[in-house]
């Protein structure tokens, strides 16, 4: 078969996992999939634009000069395969070991031995019993910087003054905004799905709407919403399977999220399309929620109709932002736009040791890295009895989990401390990902 003039020769690689982080390892296979299709077709076009996009693809397959064998352009997954650019059949091993319980036990406990620790931890039902696999498919947020798409930076918020921040400052207590206390402090529930990365925008979106509108909007807007129709296509994301946290931004400003609540809500455009659930462990499970071994993974769909509550007309049911930013480093920029704007979100790799979090301000102390997670900060702190600075933020793990919900998470410091490794959160400056509207 004739190679595309656009292609190097193909190399054999050592297989291994396409990425560790299962948001990425979807994103990577999407991609070579899109560019072995385009060589079937020889559009040179196509490929050159996934490659401006994301470098790090063309070196990867680059990787591969030599071994053209490995590549049939009309098998595109098969070649990506092959090339270890998407996943293959795993090994009985690797099975036995993803499928694994997480020891949560033997972290809490070393968490809560610690006479230093900030935090306190706790083994929660939301995980409890629930394996590294099964835990990683809920961190579905891309956070590589080579997989990273950004919004346009700014340096400052919109010409704002820098005035210094004040040393605690919670968007839900701000007088001004009261009318919208109850949406920022509202606790959703992703599910048994990796759609964080349409929970942290679209709640943050929600919440700055509520604000811009002097609390005359007050309604839920739609993660099932964002998470299906914010898709591959517009904005490289994937429903359940992951997704940015730049693009639906720049999708809210183009196209608009519909109204839709928690499931069962009924009243708006397109409710969410899952329980809150929680991994029952016996004899004593929790009667309020689902058992999440129980609730079927219902990805959102995209239809151009409310899915929820037919007489709400979709098209007039659209929500818009007038513009997508983000921020690098500059702490007291994103703090200042807070205090004007109303929430933000955030991306961060979540450790084992997150998964047991109860109170107090979160670092990282013991476990191995899960994978990428979206979340809404709205505020930030001084804890006196740690001497330590944290931002306030909301998960999307219902409010069962942490302290209803919420997260207190350190804030500025990227650099070993305590003896321990450093996690990649959001509080580290070489790669913070805050995006706002």
């Amino acid at each position: 078969m004739q190679r595309a003039p656009w292609a190097l020769d193909f190399a054999f690689a050592n297989a291994g996992k396409v990425h560790e982080f299962w948001a990425e390892s979807n994103l990577i296979c999407h991609l070579c999939t899109q560019v072995m299709e385009a060589g079937a077709k020889n559009d040179i076009k196509a490929i050159e634009e996934v490659y401006t996009l994301f470098p790090k693809l063309e070196e990867r397959i680059n990787a591969f000069s030599g071994s053209n064998e490995l590549i049939d352009f009309t098998q595109a997954e098969k070649s990506c395969i092959n090339l270890n650019l998407c996943e293959g059949p795993q090994s009985i091993e690797e099975l036995i070991m993803e499928d694994r319980p997480i020891d949560l036990e033997s972290i809490v406990e070393k968490i809560n031995s610690n006479p230093a620790s900030s935090w306190k931890a706790n083994v929660n039902a939301k995980f409890s019993g629930m394996s590294r696999r099964q835990v990683k498919q809920m961190m579905g947020t891309v956070v590589d910087p080579d997989w990273v798409i950004r919004a346009p930076e700014v340096h400052t918020s919109h010409g704002m003054n820098q005035a210094t921040p004040p040393q605690n400052f919670d968007a839900s207590t701000k007088t001004q905004w009261a009318a919208c206390s109850s949406l920022i402090l509202f606790s959703r529930d992703q599910s048994d799905c990796g759609s964080c990365w349409a929970h942290g925008t679209t709640e943050a979106f929600n919440d700055r709407l509520c604000i811009a509108t002097n609390g005359t909007f007050t309604n839920y807007l739609s993660t099932a919403d964002t998470a299906a129709c914010c898709g591959s296509s517009n904005c490289l994301s994937f429903d359940c399977n992951g997704g940015q946290v730049a693009t639906p931004w720049r999708w809210f400003k183009n196209t608009g999220v519909v109204t839709g609540g928690p499931f069962g809500q009924g009243t708006l455009c397109y409710d969410y399309t899952m329980p809150m659930c929680a991994h029952h462990v016996p004899p004593q499970p929790p009667t309020t929620t689902e058992d999440c071994s129980l609730v079927p993974t219902v990805a959102p769909t995209c239809t151009n109709y409310c899915q929820t509550n037919s007489s709400i007309n979709y098209a007039n049911d659209k929500h818009k932002t007038s513009s997508n930013y983000g921020f690098g480093g500059d702490v007291v920029a994103i703090q200042n736009d807070i205090m004007t704007y109303g929430s933000v979100s955030a991306a961060f790799t979540v450790y084992e040791d997150f998964l047991t979090y109860t109170g107090g301000v979160y670092y990282y102390q013991t476990g191995a890295s899960l994978g990428g997670h979206a979340i809404k900060m709205y505020g930030w702190g001084y804890d006196t009895a740690s001497g330590m600075n944290y931002w306030i933020c909301m998960n999307s793990w219902n409010q069962t989990w942490g302290m209803n919900g919420i997260f207190w998470i350190e804030m500025g410091n990227c650099h070993q401390q305590r003896g321990q490794r450093r996690p990649d959160l959001i509080t580290r400056t070489r790669s913070f990902i805050i995006i706002i509207s």
